[in-house]
């Protein structure tokens, strides 16, 4: 803890446990810039826009930003004057029209002219994408996303993973499978909630390619904290190669026939489908091409065969409440095999 207090050499110093430490507000004002300008960076920062909307949400943070320094400083100004100027200075009608001007009048003035300004903004942020964009379908479930692009009368599932084309403005069709839940990617758009039986929409139009971190922004459960999201932008190009790639049926297993064994063996199947394979299972997440993914059980692991494993066996410790089971009695080449056949199918 620290305090001011009068026995310290100056006003300037800090008592600290008793003993003075010099106040250097140089340093200090240089570590605040150094962490404000880090907050300001990241895959998941709402202040580094990848995307149209969140442009236009950056742009009026830092225009309410002005406008909020200049109503605190108008006020903090009159009210130091008021306190340093001597009673005598001013009739009661003078003072009165400095705390009027500068305590009212001017704040109303600036929050008039922020709200006429971000009304339209908010317009073009909510604005629908055009007729025949691309619509994606994107379902919260308690802690992870499953994903469908449409394609044609066929639809294309993964989950988790979102990939967008540069310079294009989607329309993602948002809905709950049981809580509310919040979709949220900073750098592109801003959060929309999700509820149960209802489905909202969001349209965003990523500026940059690059791989962006989203994340469910409404508390939805006990792995909530652990209900990441990868959004992957790429060339127009690479999105429809990437697009027909996920369009094709799981590759066979030859080259690991005993993994795709004991997958089903041990009722995986059940729970999670493999396409092109007799794996059919709709609880779990779509596993048809998920070792072409960059991370497993919704953004906790990345994706490697040993965590793959390491997830099969113990799901439950490294996402609490995690409604799939944890394998921990299945031999450790058993394991292995499934956690490798897994990683193949790209």
């Amino acid at each position: 803890m620290f305090r001011f207090d009068r026995s310290c050499a100056s006003w300037q110093s800090v008592c600290f446990l008793g003993s003075a430490v010099p106040w250097n507000s140089g340093r200090i004002l240089a570590g605040i810039a150094l962490v404000a300008a880090v907050g300001c960076e990241g895959p998941q920062s709402a202040l580094a826009p990848a995307g149209r909307d969140a442009e236009r949400i950056a742009s009026l943070f830092w225009i309410m930003t002005a406008g909020a320094l200049v109503v605190w400083t108008a006020v903090v100004l009159v009210a130091v004057y008021a306190i340093r100027s001597r009673r005598d200075t001013h009739s009661h009608a003078s003072a009165n029209l400095l705390i009027m001007g500068g305590g009212v009048a001017l704040p109303a003035v600036v929050l008039a002219a922020l709200l006429a300004y971000g009304m339209p903004v908010l317009s073009a942020v909510i604005a629908p994408a055009p007729e025949g964009a691309l619509v994606i379908d994107v379902t919260a479930k308690q802690w992870w996303w499953r994903v469908r692009y449409r394609n044609g009368d066929a639809a294309i599932e993964t989950a988790n993973e979102i990939h967008l084309p540069v310079g294009q403005r989607i329309e993602l069709r948002l809905e709950s499978a049981d809580v509310i839940h919040s979709f949220w990617v900073p750098s592109l758009a801003g959060k929309v909630d999700m509820f149960p039986g209802r489905v909202t929409r969001l349209a965003l139009e990523p500026t940059r390619t690059g791989v962006f971190r989203g994340t469910c922004a409404e508390y939805c459960g006990e792995a909530h904290a652990k209900m990441g999201l990868t959004v992957v932008v790429t060339t127009l190009e690479e999105f429809r190669s990437w697009l027909e790639r996920q369009a094709r049926p799981a590759p066979a297993a030859a080259a690991m026939p005993d993994g795709e064994t004991a997958f089903l063996s041990n009722g995986c199947g059940a729970c999670h489908s493999v396409r092109g394979r007799t794996a059919n299972g709709r609880i779990g997440p779509d596993l048809t091409h998920v070792g072409g993914r960059t991370a497993i059980a919704a953004g906790v692991l990345d994706l490697t065969a040993e965590n793959i494993a390491q997830w099969i066996a113990a799901a439950d410790r490294l996402k609490p409440g995690v409604h799939m089971p944890a394998f921990r009695t299945l031999p450790p080449e058993q394991l292995r095999s499934i956690a490798a056949y897994l990683a193949e199918l790209r």
